[in-house]
């Protein structure tokens, strides 16, 4: 079964996670079926705008780090670079080539899609599930949504594709980081990170409604002012700054390593979800 859906509805593409069971949780699978569906939108004359959605109750609750659909072993066709292939080979050189191809990488390709793209949220957008949400240039969240990077957690610095100073107030970043706790859809709209906060009924019309009146738009118009404002991210230090929280990211992946029995420093899913819970 596919993991990822693609729809056409007018000028807007409809891309839908599609792994509801675990709420969305982003294997290699899924990583590499977004790529192709971005491509196919990317590729597409008639698409003027690509929604990114999630199947389910919610929007994504991050990488893939213990379901049976776990495929971090398996190799696939690499899109995002040059490293070479990760399976078979040890310790950081191995994180190191996937996590540059799967999650830095790919989400770097995805922010420069000459389209705009705006994440539908509902639910859970956790670690993983947040960099899908941050490439996009426009954030619609339903009222029930929440953000979190709780990776702090593993002795982890936040999640590979570090945005966070630069869709936040550092001050803001820093509590989400430092607490691991889970951001209401309302204040992440307070803060800018989010454009519109909706009831959850109406999240589906009101993203479509917002993508429709940006199709409008010339499309050259809409591609040349999204490279603008990610060019002026990125001279801001966005870029530069990113490369130095992934080396970060990788310090402490070996430090786990090292120093324990596993690179995310014991922790799973369900430990996870459990101390979110404070349970």
């Amino acid at each position: 079964m596919s993991v990822v859906r693609y729809a056409r509805r007018g000028p807007v593409a409809v891309v839908t996670m599609d792994r509801p069971e675990y709420r969305n949780a982003q294997n290699s699978a899924m990583t590499y079926a977004l790529d192709e569906a971005f491509y196919r939108a990317a590729a597409d004359d008639d698409v003027r705008v690509v929604v990114l959605a999630g199947e389910g109750p919610h929007f994504s609750a991050g990488h893939d780090i213990g379901t049976p659909g776990r495929d971090a072993g398996v190799t696939f066709e690499r899109r995002a670079g040059l490293w070479w292939d990760h399976v078979g080979k040890q310790g950081a050189e191995s994180r190191l080539a996937r996590e540059s191809e799967v999650y830095l990488g790919m989400c770097r390709r995805w922010r420069e899609l000459p389209k705009p793209m705006i994440a539908m949220v509902q639910g859970a957008c956790v670690a993983g599930g947040l960099m899908l949400a941050w490439v996009c240039d426009l954030i619609v969240a339903s009222e029930d949504a929440f953000f979190a990077d709780p990776v702090v957690r593993m002795g982890i610095p936040g999640v590979e594709y570090f945005a966070h100073p630069w869709v936040m107030p550092p001050r803001v970043a820093k509590e989400l980081l430092f607490t691991g706790d889970r951001m209401p859809a309302r204040r992440a709209y307070e803060v800018g990170m989010v454009n519109r906060v909706v009831p959850r009924a109406d999240l589906e019309a009101e993203t479509l409604a917002l993508a429709g009146r940006i199709a409008a738009m010339p499309r050259l118009g809409l591609a040349l002012a999204k490279k603008a404002v990610n060019q002026a991210e990125d001279l801001q230090g966005m870029h530069a700054g990113m490369d130095s929280a992934f080396g970060l990211h990788h310090l402490a992946h070996a430090h786990n390593a090292e120093t324990g029995a596993d690179p995310l420093g014991g922790m799973d899913a369900r430990s996870m979800r459990a101390a979110a819970d404070g349970s």
